[in-house]
C-alpha cells in the first residue's frame, strides 16, 4: 500500500460499502488493480482475491497465500475456488473479482470490451451477499504520477432474481453489474477528461 503514497488519490462512494461479507467487482486496467481497489478499505477491511492457478508455483505459492489470494483454474469450472470464496464470504470478509477476466488494452472501447464472466455474480447470488460494483481509474498511467481513483457504487439489485433459473439469474445480474461498472468508470473518466477503458461485454455463462 505504501508504494502509492506519492500518487494523488481520490476515493468516492465509500458509503455504499456494507458491513459483513460481500463481493466487490471492478474493471481491470493494471496488474496493480487489486492493491489499488483495496486501498480505500485498508486497514479496517481487507479484500481477498482469486488469482490464476498458474501463479501458484512452488516458489510463488507461499507469497500468494500470504497476501490473501487463493487459486482459481481459468476457463473451466473450479468448485474448489468457489467453495473457498463462499467460505470467505460466510466469515464476513470481502472477495474481490474482475468480471472482465483480463486487463483492458489501451484504446479498448465498449464494442471491443472483453466478455464479462458470470461467475462473479454467481458467487454473490449463491452466497446471498451484496454485489458491489466499483471502477478504477489511473492505474494504467502510473508512470505519469497522475490521479488514482476508485469509485464504489450501490449494490446491484438482485432481489427479483431468486425465482429465476440459475443461469438466467447469473446473466441478468452480470449485465446489471457491468452496466454499473461502466457508469462508474465513465464518471471517473469524465472528471479526468479521458475515455473510459471498460465496457459492457457480452456475458459468458461457461465460467
Amino acid at each position: 500500500m505504501t508504494a502509492f503514497i506519492g500518487w494523488r488519490k481520490r476515493y468516492t462512494g465509500l458509503e455504499h460499502v456494507p458491513e459483513g461479507g460481500f463481493v466487490l467487482a471492478a474493471n481491470h486496467l493494471s496488474s496493480l488493480d487489486p492493491f489499488v481497489l483495496g486501498m480505500p478499505l485498508y486497514p479496517r477491511r481487507t479484500v481477498r482475491y482469486m488469482a490464476k492457478a498458474e501463479l501458484f508455483t512452488r516458489w510463488l505459492a507461499p507469497v500468494m497465500r500470504a497476501i490473501g489470494t487463493f487459486p482459481v483454474r481459468r476457463n473451466e469450472p473450479d468448485s474448489d475456488a468457489i467453495r473457498t470464496a463462499l467460505e470467505i464470504l460466510a466469515a464476513g470478509e470481502i472477495v474481490g473479482m474482475f468480471p472482465e477476466g483480463t486487463r483492458a488494452r489501451k484504446g479498448l472501447r465498449k464494442k471491443f470490451a472483453p466478455q464479462a464472466h458470470t461467475g462473479t455474480a454467481r458467487i454473490a447470488l449463491k452466497a446471498g451477499v451484496p454485489l458491489i460494483p466499483a471502477a478504477i481509474g489511473g492505474t494504467d498511467r502510473l508512470l505519469r504520477f497522475g490521479l488514482i481513483s476508485v469509485a464504489f457504487g450501490p449494490p446491484v439489485p438482485t432481489d427479483d432474481l431468486h425465482d429465476l433459473p440459475r443461469r438466467r439469474a447469473d446473466e441478468i445480474a452480470t449485465e446489471r453489474l457491468m452496466a454499473q461498472i461502466e457508469e462508474l468508470a465513465a464518471g471517473l473518466a469524465e472528471r479526468q477528461g479521458l475515455a473510459p477503458k471498460t465496457g459492457l461485454g457480452r456475458t459468458d455463462s461457461k465460467e
